[in-house]
């Protein structure tokens, strides 16, 4: 598969000031001002194939929005490379922004007194689309969105998570390479957020469109990405398949157990009980020091029970754990 981004040793540094409190320190600051250097990005390097959905996290300030400005052609770096489609974003951002897309939570992308359907209809105009790709594409969005009212009512009227599917199809009708999407879910329930998560699969299968994913809900990560990059304090810390890391990291499972009586107290060395109720037992296992058979031998024979289900943990603890070891 063709190459689509190539990230090479990618470094931002923001200068920045501080002070201390109080008035005098605040005059004085007028004066001479304390500088700090920022170091957003410290030598970023990944490539990223066509096709492919990659989920791109990191804590609060690790350096995924400035990593993603750069990408998306609206932040110049300090220093490194970056060739998205061919283009050198920052410098070719006419041309590159014709084939990409862009997905921000937070930021408006939809004219606030018209529908979004008068916004589908002037992108139409700005991207030069064939009126014939439009009307197709656009009915086959709508309708995968279950947004068929939705793009007729003025933006101002519509909930947060209606707003999030309207903006999708406003950065898809163009059919870009590239999308970005930044918090794509948010606002959604959880109905909308499997038809939202669906439509981006059903996108990437059909056009072979690349995705880049950045996101807190790693439930967006786990369904709709394969390959996740972790970024903390403006470093890459991991690059690879999520099965990989769930094996590396992966030291403990979760026993979700029923009882029909439970009079016993549960007590078996390398289990951790984390919720207890008057039938039910939710149960951490430690897998380095003790093994689920016989974890699962040992319910049986002393307890009488109704029903075992055998979890991993959430990939949000993975994760966390990532994040905190990268910090020591």
């Amino acid at each position: 598969m063709e190459t689509v981004i190539c990230v090479n040793d990618l470094k931002k540094t923001y200068k920045t000031h501080r002070r201390k409190a109080g008035f005098f320190n605040a005059v004085k600051s007028l004066f001479k001002r304390e500088i700090v250097l920022k170091h957003a990005l410290q030598g970023v390097n990944f490539s990223i194939k066509e096709g492919e959905i990659v989920g791109f996290i990191g804590p609060n300030g690790a350096g995924k929005s400035t990593t993603i400005k750069a990408l998306s052609g609206v932040l110049h770096p300090t220093s490194g490379s970056v060739n998205s489609l061919g283009f050198i974003p920052w410098k070719d951002r006419v041309k590159y922004v014709k084939n990409i897309g862009v997905v921000f939570g937070q930021k408006p992308q939809l004219h606030w007194d018209l529908p979004p359907l008068d916004t589908y209809w002037l992108n139409k105009d700005v991207y030069d689309i064939p009126e014939y790709e439009f009307k197709k594409r656009l009915n086959h969005m709508i309708k995968l969105l279950d947004v068929e009212e939705v793009v007729h009512t003025p933006t101002r009227d519509l909930s947060l998570g209606e707003r999030m599917k309207c903006k999708l199809i406003a950065a898809l009708l163009h059919n870009p390479k590239l999308v970005f999407l930044d918090e794509p879910s948010i606002g959604l329930d959880v109905i909308a957020k499997d038809r939202f998560r669906d439509f981006i699969v059903d996108i990437n299968k059909k056009f072979k469109t690349t995705f880049i994913v950045t996101t807190h809900d790693m439930g967006d990560i786990e369904k709709l990405c394969k390959r996740i990059i972790i970024i903390n304090y403006g470093v890459i810390v991991y690059d690879g398949p999520i099965e990989k890391i769930k094996k590396e990291y992966l030291t403990h499972k979760h026993l979700d157990v029923k009882f029909n009586d439970l009079k016993k107290k549960f007590k078996l060395s390398g289990c951790k009980i984390i919720k207890e109720d008057e039938y039910e037992l939710k149960i951490e296992l430690d897998t380095k020091k003790q093994t689920i058979k016989n974890a699962i031998n040992y319910l049986i024979t002393n307890f009488d029970v109704a029903d075992i289900i055998v979890q991993d943990p959430p990939i949000e603890e993975i994760i966390q754990k990532i994040y905190r070891e990268k910090r020591k």
